[in-house]
């Protein structure tokens, strides 16, 4: 692999490290949001659908961690969003008691 600036083998390694970790924090983000997107739309209970929202949390820190590694800005800056929604999905569903109903 060439690198511009006819960087060494040590910085070629480095880079194609820092690669591997993006494309792991990618597809990492990629399966457990279809895996959260699931548990959700099952609708089994607060129960499951608070922990899918844990899982799409775990996902939007992977998408925004890869997507800053690899200056993609519209992907972190849409995941920083959805973080924040999933965070309120999980304080609805896991922390908070359910409402009583008159």
């Amino acid at each position: 692999m060439r690198l511009p600036g006819g960087l060494g083998r040590y910085a070629a390694s480095a880079y194609q490290a820092v690669m591997t970790l993006v494309d792991i924090l990618k597809w990492s983000a990629s399966i457990s949001g279809v895996i959260a997107a699931f548990m959700v739309s099952l609708d089994l209970g607060r129960r499951i659908t608070g922990w899918g929202f844990a899982l799409f949390v775990f996902s939007s820190i992977c998408w925004i961690a890869g997507a800053m590694m690899s200056s993609d800005e519209a992907l972190w800056s849409q995941n920083l969003f959805l973080f924040g929604i999933n965070v309120f999905g999980v304080y609805r569903y896991l922390i908070r008691k359910k409402p009583v109903h008159e």
